[in-house]
Parts: structure tokens; sequence; C-alpha cells
């Protein structure tokens, strides 16, 4: 019960800090990248570029590979198929964050000739700036859509598994769902991802939080609630 607790707590706490650093990394990418002149701006802000691939890329990856280890153990007995699906899923989308990386990365070399070129400098600096932070763009919402699967399994494994009281798993389930009708408007351009987000979001922090403070429920209670 002991470890059980101590889990829950670090997957809570793991859960929000894979928050912080996605975010406050993509944060100082599009604060950058996103600016009038942004090419000789980037040029400017070399460092804060990198630091915010390193929040998304390398922090974020660990933390979010770090939830699936906790968790795998826990609801492994609860349903054998659904905890590898969910694994899958986790990595999955985990490798494609990663990969959006790579396209703001690409923003270095890419304004480093753009200062080269100097006032010689085309219009097809903007258009591969654009291609990179559109390539961007849809390896987020890639990402975010497998992310969302992964969370449906999860949240059926809570479910099942009566980790957590049943109406935060039905909660995480119907928010996981509406998430991933957002990410799919977003790549058809229709943009209401961050508004459709927000459920699932929601429920997130909302789960974090209460295992921090409480934990997964004890066998005892479990066997009880079964009764």
């Amino acid at each position: 019960m002991k470890s059980n607790k101590l889990a829950a707590r670090y997957f809570g706490i793991f859960f929000i800090l894979a928050f912080i650093t996605y975010g406050t990394g993509s944060g100082i990418v599009a604060s950058i990248a996103n600016e009038a002149d942004s090419l000789a701006n980037i040029y400017a802000n070399k460092a804060s570029i990198v630091i915010g691939v390193i929040l998304m890329a390398l922090l974020h990856s660990f933390v979010n590979i770090g939830v699936l280890v906790i968790m795998f153990p826990i609801v492994k007995p609860t349903n054998e198929r659904f905890t590898y699906a969910y694994l899958s899923a986790g990595i999955s989308a985990t490798v494609v964050l990663i990969g959006g990386t790579i396209f703001t990365l690409l923003l270095l070399p890419l304004s480093d000739a753009y200062m080269e070129a100097g006032s010689s400098a085309g219009s097809h600096f903007e258009t591969l700036r654009l291609l990179c932070v559109q390539g961007g763009f849809y390896a987020y919402q890639l990402g975010m859509a497998i992310w969302g699967i992964g969370g449906l399994f999860l949240t059926a494994l809570l479910y099942q598994s009566r980790l957590v009281p049943r109406f935060i798993s039905v909660w995480g389930f119907i928010g996981y769902i509406i998430f991933m009708a957002g990410t799919n408007l977003d790549l058809f351009g229709y943009g209401y991802g961050v508004q459709l987000a927000l459920p699932g979001g929601l429920f997130e922090i909302f789960l974090s939080f209460w295992l921090i403070a409480k934990g997964f429920n004890p066998p005892d209670v479990i066997t009880e609630v079964i009764k």
C-alpha cells in the first residue's frame, strides 16, 4: 500500500511536470518564432530557442516516459492488453512530439542563412520558416491525438481497476474523446483544439492533484466497492 501511494504521488508529480515542461518550452519558442521579422529574432535568441527545445524534447520526454513506467506495473494486472496499448500510445506520442521539435531546431540554421543573405534575402526564407513552423504544429497535433488514444486506454484501466473514484475515470474518458476531436479539427484547419482540450486538460490536472493528495484506492476499499 505504501509503495502504491508513493507511485501515485510520483505519477501526479510527473503528470504536472509534463504540463510545465512542454508548456514552458513551447511558450518560449512561440514568443520568439511568431514575432515580426522572426528569422532575425530567432538569430538573436538562439539560446532561448535551444532551451525551449530542451524543455520540450528532453525534459518533457523524460517525465512523459516516467508516467508510463510508473503506471505500467500498477494497471497491468487489470487488463494486460489495454496496458500495453496505453504504453505503446504514450511512447509513440512522445516520439512524434520529439520529431516536431526537430522542425523548431531547423529554424536555427535557417536564421543563420537569412542573416548571411542580408538585403538579398528572398521570400523563400519566409516560406521555409512557415514550413518549419507548420511542421512543428502538425507533429504536435498528431502527437496529441495519439496521446488521446492512450488516455482512453488509461481511463478505461482506471475504471476497471477502481484505483480512483469512477467519476474521475468517466470524466477523463469523455475528456479525451473531446480532446481528440479538437486535435483532428485543428488538423483540418478549424482551430477549436484549445477550447476542446479543456475537459481533458482539467481532468489531467485534477487527477494529478488527487493522486498526490490521496493516492490510489487501497485494495480493501476497492474490494468493498466491488461488493
